[in-house]
C-alpha cells in the first residue's frame, strides 16, 4: 500500500485544526459571570433618561458677569406692536432724519424671526438654539448688547424657514414669552427667575401651525390673553402673577391656531377680543360681567395661512388681510340688544385690492399703509396708502424701485420707517393730509429675510434678519 504524501497529510492536518477551531468558538462562552444590563443597573440620574415630548419649561438659567450700562433709560416698547398694538410710536426724542443711523451693536441669533421689546434699558427676545434644541429668552443691555441672562428649556424641533417668531410682553414684575412650540413662560424681567409656565399642546390639545407658533401674547390688565385654539379651549386668560386659569372659551367654532395674534379692541361700545384662527374669525368678551364668552364668530373668511392681525376701522369694522393669494377682507360686527352678528361686507384676492402677507397694516391719520404681497399684481412688494372707504384703489405707492419683500415698518412721530428685507432702511415723511414722501434710505447690513416686526425705545432702534439683532442710534 502506498503511503500518504506529505501534502495529503499538511491538508488533513488543517482541516482538522480549523475545524476544532470552529467548534471551540461555538461553544467558548468567554465572559460566562456577565449579568444581563437592566435599566437603573448604571446608576444613571432619572432626569437624563427623558422622552423627546418631555419638555421641562424654563429648567436653564445662565447669568452672565455683564455691567447694565441702561440704568438711564426709561423707555418702553412693551410687546407685539407697541404699547398701542397700533406700530405708532409717540416719543419726544427728535428722530435724525438727515444722516445714516450708526449701528451700535449686534447680536447672533439662532435662525428665526422673532422680535425683541425693550424696557426700562433692557432687551427681550425670544431665540431657538439649535444644537442644543432648546427655546430661550435672552435678556439683554439696551445701550451695550451685552447679555445678561438667558432662560431656556430643551424642546426638538426641526428648521422649517427658522424657529422663533414670536414677541415677548414685559412690564413691571414679568416678561412673558409663548415658545414655537407652544409653551408658555413668565420670568422676572430683572433676576430671569421662572414665575410659572403653562403648555398649550398638553393642556389643551393645541395643533401648533405648520411654520411653528407665531402668535404673541397679550397683556391685559393682570391677565395674560392667548389662543390655544385646541380641543375644549379657544381662548384663554391667566393671572398674570402666578398663571392661574381665570377662564377659557370653549372652542365652539372648531378653530384651530393660526400665525395670527389676539388683538383688544372696542366693537359696538363693547371690549372684545378678536382673534382670526385657522377656520374663521370670533370676538370674545373682554370685559366682566361675561369676559371669556364668545359673542360672535363667522367662518365665512378663513385662509389656510394667516399671519397679520386684525385691524379695528371703526366701531363696527374690522379690516382682514392674509397671504398666498387670499388678499383683504372687511367684516361688520353689531350687538344690538346683547345679541351679536357678524358677516363679511367684502371679501376680495390679493391682486384686487389692499392686502399684506406677512406685517399687520398700519391706519394711521384715517388711511390704511402696508406692503403688497408678491401676488398681488403691479404693486407687489410696494409700500402703499389706502382710503378705508376704497380698498381697490391705491391713493399712493412707493416708486418701483422701492421695493420691500416681507419687511416691517412703523412710525415714529411723523415718520415712517420700512425695513426692505435685504436690509435697506427707508425713511418716509408722512404728511397730514397727502402722501408720504422720502426722505432718504440706508443700506444698514445685507441681510437674510428681514422680516421681524421693528422695535424702538429710548432713541435706539431695534431691526434683525434671520440670524442677527442690530441696534441703531436713530436719535439727532
Amino acid at each position: 500500500m502506498k503511503a500518504p504524501s506529505t501534502t495529503a497529510i499538511v491538508t488533513l492536518a488543517t482541516v482538522l485544526l480549523y475545524t476544532g477551531a470552529l467548534v471551540w468558538w461555538h461553544l467558548y462562552t468567554p465572559h460566562s459571570d456577565l449579568e444581563a444590563s437592566l435599566p437603573g443597573a448604571d446608576n444613571r440620574p432619572a432626569d437624563l433618561a427623558r422622552a423627546a415630548d418631555d419638555v421641562r419649561i424654563g429648567e436653564f438659567f445662565m447669568k452672565y458677569d455683564v455691567p447694565f450700562t441702561s440704568g438711564d433709560k426709561s423707555g418702553v416698547f412693551p410687546s407685539f406692536r407697541g404699547a398701542g398694538r397700533d406700530n405708532i410710536i409717540h416719543s419726544d426724542i427728535p428722530l435724525n432724519t438727515q444722516g445714516d443711523f450708526p449701528i451700535l451693536w449686534e447680536v447672533t441669533t439662532g435662525e428665526g424671526h422673532a422680535a425683541p421689546v425693550i424696557y426700562k434699558g433692557r432687551v427681550y427676545i425670544l431665540d431657538y438654539d439649535e444644537p442644543l434644541l432648546s427655546d430661550m429668552l435672552r435678556c439683554i443691555d439696551l445701550e451695550s448688547g451685552g447679555e445678561l441672562w438667558r432662560r431656556w428649556y430643551r424642546v426638538r424641533m426641526k428648521r422649517n424657514h427658522g424657529f422663533s417668531r414670536t414677541v415677548p410682553a414685559v412690564g413691571d414684575g414679568f416678561v412673558v414669552t409663548l415658545g414655537p412650540s407652544g409653551q408658555l413662560m413668565c420670568c422676572d424681567p430683572l433676576t430671569g427667575d421662572l414665575l410659572w409656565s403653562r403648555d398649550l399642546g398638553k393642556e389643551y390639545g393645541t395643533e401648533v401651525p405648520f411654520w411653528y407658533t407665531g402668535q404673541c401674547p397679550l397683556i391685559d390688565g393682570n391677565e395674560v390673553i392667548v389662543a390655544p385654539a385646541g380641543k375644549e379651549a379657544l381662548l384663554a386668560g391667566y393671572d398674570l402673577r402666578t398663571g392661574e386659569e381665570l377662564w377659557s372659551t370653549p372652542n365652539s367654532p372648531s378653530f384651530t391656531m393660526s400665525h395670527s395674534s389676539v388683538m383688544p379692541m372696542v366693537l359696538g361700545g363693547k371690549k372684545t377680543y378678536v382673534y382670526v384662527g385657522i377656520g374663521g374669525v370670533c370676538g370674545v368678551s373682554a370685559a366682566l360681567p361675561d369676559k371669556g364668552k364668545l359673542l360672535w364668530s363667522t367662518e365665512r373668511w378663513q385662509p389656510s395661512v394667516v399671519a397679520p392681525s386684525p385691524v379695528r376701522m371703526s366701531s363696527g369694522r374690522i379690516f382682514l388681510v392674509a397671504g398666498y393669494g387670499n388678499g383683504g377682507a372687511v367684516l361688520q360686527v353689531s350687538g344690538e340688544g346683547g345679541q351679536w352678528n357678524a358677516r363679511i361686507l367684502e371679501a376680495y384676492k390679493a391682486d384686487k385690492g389692499f392686502s399684506s402677507e406677512q406685517q399687520t397694516p398700519i391706519l394711521y391719520g384715517g388711511k390704511f399703509y402696508g406692503i403688497i404681497p408678491k401676488d398681488g399684481g403691479p404693486l407687489r412688494e410696494r409700500l402703499v396708502q389706502y382710503d378705508p372707504s376704497d380698498l381697490h384703489h391705491p391713493l399712493w405707492s412707493s416708486g418701483p424701485e422701492e421695493r420691500f419683500g416681507l419687511g416691517p415698518y412703523m412710525i415714529i412721530n411723523d415718520v415712517m420707517l420700512v425695513l426692505a428685507e435685504e436690509g435697506t432702511l427707508f425713511l418716509y415723511k408722512m404728511n397730514e393730509g397727502g402722501v408720504p414722501t422720502l426722505i432718504r434710505k440706508q443700506e444698514v447690513f445685507e441681510a437674510i429675510d428681514a422680516w421681524g416686526p421693528l422695535c424702538y425705545a429710548d432713541g435706539r432702534l431695534l431691526v434683525r434678519d434671520s440670524h442677527r439683532v442690530l441696534c441703531l442710534k436713530v436719535d439727532s
